[in-house]
């Protein structure tokens, strides 16, 4: 039986990257909170980028909620996808906000927050996501916003709060988060898999010399997937997939 929240009847939000799309039965169910965890130089930021720029390009509305890196830097390294048109950024399609700008805003000075900035800060991404009408949203990344927040019933509060708020207004979002190279959880600190709707994990493999990005659906709550592992590849024209092959290569492939 599904469970209460399994987003079954949703209609998908398709990502854009066809090869993800297909192993995702078409998308990712609407309002759902997915976890893109993995370690450093696996594409989780490119990915994030690629998913809302494909669906601004669609006409939807989308918002990029940087809390390490300058939006210029982002837009500046975007710019050099073939995919991307700076268009939807000047249109309003692809909002970028700055996280440290907004805590200056919000007066959240202090080292550590507390419950009542949790929910301060969530009011304020969901106000400027329901004023902008955004229907896809990346923040990257959860792990450093969780920083400030420490304790893990804290940080718990805080995922649940915001991805049920994102999903009253049928926003459907991807949460970075960072994890070692050898992490045996999906996130920092163990809790914020367990309360997304969904979480995608990117990896890298030695495989005879070459260092071989990867990927692979952990779960999606409401959606038929696969959970097979794959190589992904960086491209000027985006993100490709291939099957991961067994025997030691991997199958060409044409996902464009």
């Amino acid at each position: 039986m599904a469970a209460p929240n399994s987003k079954v009847n949703l209609p998908r939000c398709p990502t854009g990257i066809e090869g993800l799309d297909n192993i995702l039965d078409g998308g990712i169910p609407r309002g759902c909170t997915v976890l893109l965890t993995g370690s450093c130089g696996t594409g989780k930021t490119t990915l994030g980028l690629e998913y809302l720029v494909r669906g601004a390009l669609a006409g939807e509305k989308s918002m990029f909620l940087s809390v390490t890196e300058a939006s210029e830097r982002i837009i500046e390294n975007l710019s050099t996808f073939e995919f991307f048109d700076k268009k939807i950024i000047d249109e309003g399609r692809l909002v970028f906000i700055d996280i440290p700008i907004l805590y200056e805003k919000l007066g959240l000075t202090k080292q550590e927050l507390t419950p009542e900035d949790i929910d301060l800060l969530i009011g304020a991404i969901v106000d400027l996501a329901s004023t902008l009408k955004i229907q896809r949203l990346v923040l990257d990344s959860v792990t450093s916003v969780c920083f400030r927040i420490r304790h893990e019933e804290k940080i718990r509060d805080f995922i649940l709060k915001l991805g049920k708020s994102l999903s009253d207004i049928v926003c459907t979002t991807l949460l970075v988060s960072e994890i070692g190279p050898q992490a045996d959880r999906y996130s920092l600190y163990g809790v914020e898999e367990n309360i997304a709707d969904g979480v995608i994990l990117l990896g890298n493999m030695q495989r005879h010399g070459d260092l071989l990005r990867t990927l692979q659906i952990i779960k999606v709550r409401g959606a038929q997937h696969s959970r097979a592992q794959y190589v992904i590849e960086i491209t000027p024209l985006g993100i490709f997939l291939a099957p991961f092959l067994k025997g030691g290569g991997r199958e060409s492939t044409n996902n464009g």
